[in-house]
């Protein structure tokens, strides 16, 4: 006769059961958690892009307005109406932005509150009132640059095209170029200048 006692068979079996199951609910738990991560990027990824686009557009708009107001000799909207349709836009990115796309933002309206004041925003001596509104207006696409460049950094944008591969049967594939694998991966691109 064997030695087995008579309960160790269907012990081993639950045993093996419950190990089973743990091992079930363990990988079922990590795919959730892996599924909610990655939901959780995806929809910071789009309230940052949304409330950047939707700035930038307002930003867009006033300096359309105030070109063709100063275009037109007409005097800017009043600095309370920027402020109302630009006001829910801005605290979005205050709330969701980083550091650095925050004080970019920030540097964009501070200089369109500027041009909504009187024709003379910052009272300059000696300085025509026009000419100091219209030199004012043109830093706004270059301030603005300055924000753009903030929002690319932040959410990873690229501004260039993917790298094309060589075709295999008349399709092209694009490749993606790999990150850097540390802060020195690009010393050196500079040695066939000095050769």
């Amino acid at each position: 006769m064997s030695q087995i006692p008579w309960w160790g068979l269907p012990l081993i079996a639950l045993l093996f059961a419950l190990l089973g199951a743990a091992a079930a609910m363990l990988v079922t738990a990590r795919d959730e958690l892996v599924r909610s991560r990655r939901k959780r990027t995806k929809r910071w990824y789009e309230e940052r892009k949304d409330a950047y686009v939707g700035l930038l557009s307002v930003f867009e708009r006033d300096t359309y307005r105030l070109r063709a107001a100063y275009d037109a000799g007409g005097k800017p909207t009043p600095a309370l109406a920027y402020v109302d349709e630009v006001g829910p836009a801005l605290m979005r990115v205050r709330l969701l932005a980083s550091g650095p796309v925050r004080s970019a933002a920030l540097a964009v309206h501070v200089l369109l509150q500027k041009l909504h004041g009187e024709m003379n925003p910052a009272a300059v001596p000696g300085v025509q009132p026009q000419i100091h509104f219209r030199e004012l207006l043109t830093q706004v696409p270059l301030v603005m640059q300055q924000f753009e460049a903030a929002v690319r950094d932040e959410l990873g944008i690229d501004t260039e095209a993917p790298a094309k591969a060589p075709s295999h049967n008349g399709r092209t594939r694009f490749l993606r170029k790999p990150p850097p694998l540390d802060d020195l991966a690009d010393i050196g691109q500079d040695l066939s200048r000095d050769r």
